[in-house]
């Protein structure tokens, strides 16, 4: 599997949405002609595939000003611009990070529900890090999950990255206290922060998030550089209420969208930066560390309408 190409995993990871959403759209723009009935099976196409309400219309709406006078094809290509332009627009709109690792440690907050992948979000990325040769700090700061903590040990002694831990049931602020201060006692270049997710606390939740964000701006700052909504890709347009409470807690500066080779509704990438106005920083598209790819809308369009 390591030497499949990115792009090739990207392609294959996206074989389910693609059946669904490329195949029956190009399908469609074989029809002779350009009708009300064209139009309705567009949208039902865009909104079976979770590409999301507001998205569909936008999309739908171009479509049916562009199609006049216009061949099957060249509407087909046209269809693929607009979904490449929306996708870019979140990312146009967003406050520009600072490069990479620019400063040291260089701290990422993630955030999401139990259960989306944060974990191992985690740990496919410290692992593409310690492959360029950067020194990866881990911070279990989920201490309410013993589970969370385990796994993120278990990726830790994988990828070759130390992990900070303190017992179950601590406030997790004091973890990522002292996840701050190893990492400039150890020279680490990288610090990467696991978060409890348990929406069902939402208040406490919240206030949680806060102050592990003070904690982080006080030990290091202008940090975390980046904060990152790891969402799961199989629930769809249900993800986004989950997004918009952590909107509340904390500025999100990209999301991780995990899970996309296990649906057939990954056309959900469109509608979420269409309703969040937040970029889609990575997918994950299988079980490899490789399989976490940095998102890129031209690309992603690309592998989603390949033959």
């Amino acid at each position: 599997m390591k030497d499949i190409p990115l792009f090739q995993r990207l392609k294959t990871g996206l074989a389910k949405t693609r059946a669904g959403l490329g195949q029956r759209l190009e399908g469609l723009f074989k029809e002779p002609s350009w009708n009300e009935a064209t139009l309705a099976e567009l949208e039902e196409i865009l909104l079976a595939a979770d590409v999301g309400v507001k998205a569909t219309q936008r999309l739908a709406d171009a479509a049916n000003l562009y199609v006049r006078g216009q061949s099957a094809q060249e509407l087909f290509s046209f269809l693929e611009r607009e979904i490449v332009h929306i996708l870019n627009e979140a990312r146009e709109r967003s406050t520009p990070p600072p490069p990479p690792l620019s400063q040291s440690p260089w701290v990422i907050l993630f955030l999401g529900v139990n259960g989306v992948g944060k974990t191992t979000t985690i740990g496919k990325l410290a692992a593409q890090y310690r492959g360029i040769g950067k020194k990866v700090l881990l911070v279990a700061g989920d201490t309410f999950r013993a589970a969370a903590v385990e796994q993120l040990e278990v990726w830790g002694k994988r990828a070759g990255a130390e992990v900070i831990k303190q017992q179950a049931g601590v406030d997790p602020s004091a973890v990522v206290f002292d996840g701050l201060r190893a990492a400039k006692q150890r020279g680490c270049d990288v610090v990467m922060i696991d978060t409890a997710g348990r929406l069902h606390t939402k208040v406490h939740l919240i206030e949680e998030i806060k102050k592990i964000g003070r904690v982080i701006a006080r030990e290091q700052p202008g940090a975390p550089h980046e904060t990152l909504l790891v969402m799961d890709a199989t629930t769809g347009q249900n993800g986004l209420q989950q997004a918009r409470v952590f909107k509340e807690a904390m500025e999100i500066t990209g999301i991780v969208l995990t899970k996309l080779d296990g649906t057939a509704k990954g056309g959900v990438v469109i509608g979420i930066q269409e309703e969040l106005a937040i970029p889609v920083k990575y997918v994950g598209v299988g079980e490899d560390v490789e399989d976490l790819q940095p998102f890129d809308p031209a690309r992603f369009v690309e592998a989603l309408f390949a033959s």
